[in-house]
C-alpha cells in the first residue's frame, strides 16, 4: 500500500522558516515529504560550473540536514522534467495535494499551469501560495486597473496599500516540522555530478543587512570601492534565503526609506513582467526595436572580457567575470556603455548578465537593460550618455576600484579605448533619433 502524503515543493523559497507554502501545508493532518526537482529545461542552457546551481545544491544539502538531525526527515530531490518526476511520484505514492509557492517568471507560469492541469487530471490538487513578494501581479494598479509603468506612483500606492499587521506576518513552520514531517531513510538525493555539473569556484556570499550598513545605506551604497557599502541581498531574495517579509520589517524597523524603496524596486519590475511578458524579448516601448545596432562581435567580446579600454566600465566587467557580483552603480554604466557607445543590443548584454550574474533575476535584468538602453519603463531617455570617465570622478575618484579590478591600467597591455566617447555619443544620438522620431 502506496504511503499517503502532502508534497511541498521547494522552488525559489530555499529556507525553513516564513515559508508561506510550507506553512500551508503543514497545517494538514497529512505528513508534508518537501521535495526539489533540479529541471532540465533549466539547467541544459547553463555552463557545468554555474555558480547558481552550486548555491542551490548547497542550500538544499544545509535543509535537509536540519530535517534528517532534528526531525528524521529531509529533501527528496530529482532531476528531470516536472512532469516526469510528478508521475514518477504518483507512482509511489497517494498524493492528498501539492503545496508550493507562486514564481511570476514566463517559463514558470507555463510550467505551473502544465503541472497543475496534470495532477486535477489526477485529483490531485495544486495549491500556491505568494511568498518572494509582498505584493503581487495586479495587488498595486493604478484606481482604474491598469498597471504602473512608472516607479515613484507605484512606490507610492505600494505604501499606501503596505499594512504591517497584513503583510509582515511571520509564519512560525519550524514547530509543525517535528510531527508533521514525512520520516523516510530512503528519500532519494542528488550530488552536483550526478546532474552533470561540477563544484563551482565561485562562491555566493552572505548578505549583510547590520542595522549599522541599513542606516549608512545612503552614503556607501553608490561608490563601488566600498566593499561593505552594500547588502549582497540579490541572490538570497532571487533563491528565497531570507524571507523579503523580514528584509522589509527590517528597513521599517531602521527607518531608512532608500533600502526599504530598493525593495520596492524589485516588486517593480516584477509586475511589469507579469503584466508585460513580452518585455523578456522586445522594447516596451515598440519604436526601440527599429534602432539600427551595430552588433560588432568583436566590440562585444572586448566588452565581455573588461578590455574597453575605459578602466571603469572595464573594472566591472572584470569583477563580474571573476564573481559573479557587479556593483549596482557600475552596472548601469556598463549597460549604458554597450548599448549607446558600442550601439550593441540591450539583449546581447541582458543574456552575459543572466549568465554570470549570481543575483540573476528576471525582472530586474531586464527592466535595467532596457532602462540603460532608454526603451523600457521609467527609461533613461535616449539622449542621456554616461560619461565613462566622469563617473570614475564622480564614483572612485581614488581608483581604488578600479585599482583593484584593473592592475594593467598602467602598463603597456592596457587597450586603447576601444571607441571615442564623442563620437559614440554624437553617433548614438544620431541613431536613436533615426528610430525614434
Amino acid at each position: 500500500m502506496k504511503d499517503k502524503v502532502i508534497i511541498f515543493w521547494f522552488r525559489r523559497d530555499l529556507r525553513l522558516d516564513d515559508n508561506v507554502g510550507l506553512y500551508q501545508a503543514l497545517q494538514n493532518d497529512v505528513p508534508v515529504l518537501p521535495i526539489f526537482i533540479s529541471d532540465t529545461e533549466i539547467l541544459e542552457n547553463l555552463p557545468k560550473n554555474d555558480a547558481r546551481v552550486t548555491f542551490i545544491h548547497e542550500q538544499l544539502q544545509k535543509i535537509s540536514n536540519q530535517l534528517g538531525t532534528n526531525h528524521d526527515g529531509g529533501i527528496a530531490q530529482f532531476h528531470g522534467t516536472p512532469k516526469k518526476v510528478f508521475q514518477q511520484l504518483l507512482e509511489n505514492y497517494t498524493i492528498e495535494a501539492v503545496y508550493t509557492n507562486h514564481d511570476y517568471e514566463p517559463y514558470a507560469k507555463e510550467r505551473d499551469g502544465e503541472i497543475k492541469s496534470f495532477l486535477e487530471e489526477n485529483d490531485v490538487q495544486f495549491n500556491t501560495f505568494k511568498d518572494q513578494v509582498i505584493f503581487e501581479k495586479d495587488e498595486v494598479v493604478k484606481d482604474d486597473g491598469d498597471p504602473y509603468v512608472v516607479y515613484t506612483p507605484f512606490m507610492r500606492k505600494w505604501k499606501e496599500n503596505f499594512n504591517p499587521s497584513i503583510h509582515l506576518v511571520e509564519y512560525d513552520t519550524l514547530s509543525d516540522l517535528g510531527k508533521k514531517l514525512y520520516q523516510s531513510n530512503n528519500l532519494p538525493q542528488l550530488s552536483l555530478q550526478d546532474m552533470g555539473f561540477e563544484e563551482s569556484s565561485i562562491k555566493v556570499p552572505d548578505f549583510t543587512a547590520t542595522s549599522d550598513l541599513i542606516q549608512k545605506y545612503e552614503d556607501t551604497r553608490d561608490y563601488p570601492a566600498k566593499e561593505k557599502g552594500t547588502s549582497r541581498l540579490g541572490p538570497h531574495l532571487r533563491f528565497g534565503t531570507v524571507s523579503i517579509r523580514k528584509m522589509v520589517k527590517k528597513a521599517i524597523n531602521e527607518k531608512n526609506e532608500t533600502f526599504w524603496n530598493e525593495l520596492i524596486w524589485r516588486e517593480f519590475f516584477m509586475q511589469i513582467l507579469w503584466h508585460f511578458p513580452h518585455t523578456v524579448n522586445e522594447a516596451f516601448r515598440s519604436k526601440y526595436d527599429r534602432i539600427e545596432w551595430r552588433n560588432n562581435e568583436e566590440e562585444f567580446e572586448k566588452w565581455k572580457n573588461g578590455k574597453t579600454g575605459y578602466p571603469l566600465v572595464d573594472a566591472g566587467m572584470r569583477q563580474l567575470n571573476e564573481t559573479g557580483y557587479m556593483h549596482n552603480r557600475v552596472r548601469m554604466l556598463v549597460a549604458s556603455f554597450l548599448c549607446k557607445h558600442l550601439l550593441i543590443d540591450w539583449r546581447w548584454g541582458e543574456a552575459y548578465f543572466a549568465e554570470k550574474l549570481l543575483d540573476y533575476e528576471m525582472a530586474s535584468n531586464v527592466g535595467n537593460w532596457q532602462w540603460a538602453a532608454g526603451s523600457g519603463v521609467d527609461a533613461a531617455p535616449y539622449f542621456r550618455i554616461f560619461n565613462p570617465t566622469t563617473q570614475i570622478k564622480k564614483f572612485d575618484k581614488d581608483k581604488r576600484y578600479i585599482n583593484k579590478w584593473v592592475p594593467d591600467l598602467q602598463e603597456l597591455s592596457y587597450p586603447d579605448p576601444i571607441v571615442d566617447h564623442k563620437m559614440a555619443r554624437e553617433r548614438c544620438l544620431k541613431t536613436y533619433k533615426e528610430a525614434v522620431s
